[in-house]
């Protein structure tokens, strides 16, 4: 049982390893608005800095009061 797992695992592993390209009789999706030439499959496939934004690694160095909100009234 071990081993059978094992096996599919390492001969899913391999699906990922082949170049991507478009079904038989597809093509790539349309360039975007204003772009001068299609997205290649790697570019597609990379996230942008929007989708993955960098990590901000600056802590906390100060514990500060919050100011009172003037504008944070009751319903009425």
């Amino acid at each position: 049982m071990k081993y059978a797992i094992l096996l599919a695992a390492l001969a899913l592993g391999g699906c990922g390893a082949s170049g991507l390209t478009p079904a038989p009789g597809k093509e790539l999706p349309v360039a975007p608005y204003g772009a001068k030439a299609r997205p290649t499959p790697a570019q597609l496939l990379t996230p942008s800095n929007q989708a993955r934004p960098d990590r901000s690694d600056e802590l906390l160095t100060q514990s500060q009061d919050r100011r009172s909100d003037e504008f944070s009234l009751p319903p009425q």
